[in-house]
């Protein structure tokens, strides 16, 4: 059974604002909870989308990529500042 991407995302969204009053960075394990019903890779897809979108985004301690919804909690860039670029 095909999911419908623009619902599934919604559903994520929905999810992960509720989830970021609480906790403001999920693991995609977190985000499967948003639709049981859909499956894992589909749920990763829609998030990935969410992040090109600019509706979600990633965060990455180098060794845990997160996600989270822009504006709750600390941004990557408040987290560990600004990365110098290379000459």
């Amino acid at each position: 059974m095909a999911v419908d991407m623009e619902e599934l995302k919604q559903k994520i969204l929905e999810f992960a604002t509720k989830k970021a009053k609480f906790k403001s960075k999920m693991y995609i394990k977190d985000l499967y909870k948003a639709d049981p019903n859909a499956k894992p890779r589909e749920i990763k897809k829609a998030a990935n989308q969410l992040v090109q979108e600019g509706k979600l985004e990633f965060f990455s301690s180098g060794s845990t990529t997160m996600y989270g919804v822009p504006g709750f909690g600390k941004s990557e860039k408040d987290q560990f500042g600004e990365l110098e670029e290379q000459k």
